[in-house]
């Protein structure tokens, strides 16, 4: 994923890197960027599957247009991640169309609140929480417990985001 945020010329760095239970763990520290289109396709595409729906929503706010290609692995996810992507984000006013194989999304547009579903999918769920922080307005998320599956804290995390502790 850092990969993509990387060539969309994102402000990320990488701190205290360690070890937890045995996986490689970092603390990830995004900063205000302009960020720029990018062609996600290929070899890429196996390495940030599970992160495209978030990529997604930060390619609505790069300068270009965004190309996702070769990622029809989303559409036999927990969801058909290709549609409920794009569904979601049109709702909340992305510019966004769906192709056979993935999205082409043209960035600069304002995200206004809405209402969306998370098609019983956490990824999908978590993207329109985030979705929803950035937004105009107020958005419900329909099945939004969807999230707890990866992320049993999910929505504390996003409470201390919004200053709701």
């Amino acid at each position: 994923m850092l990969e993509v945020l990387g060539s969309m010329e994102a402000n990320i760095s990488i701190e205290n890197e360690r070890m937890e239970g045995g996986e490689p763990v970092a603390d990830i520290v995004a900063s205000t960027s302009d960020l720029r289109a990018t062609e996600i396709h290929g070899d890429l595409i196996p390495r940030v599957v599970d992160e495209l729906p978030v990529l997604s929503l930060a390619a609505c706010f790069a300068k270009g247009t965004t190309i996702i290609r070769d990622a029809e692995e989303l559409r036999v996810k927990e969801s058909d991640r290709i549609s409920a992507t794009v569904d979601s984000l049109s709702r909340l006013g992305a510019t966004i169309e769906e192709t056979h194989d993935g999205m082409n999304i043209i960035g600069g547009t304002n995200l206004s609140g809405a209402e969306v579903k998370s098609h019983g999918d956490h990824r999908i769920a978590m993207t329109n929480a985030i979705a929803g922080l950035i937004a105009e307005g107020e958005t419900t998320i329909e099945d939004s417990e969807a999230a707890s599956v990866s992320y049993p804290s999910f929505w504390n995390t996003i409470d201390e985001l919004r200053g709701q502790e």
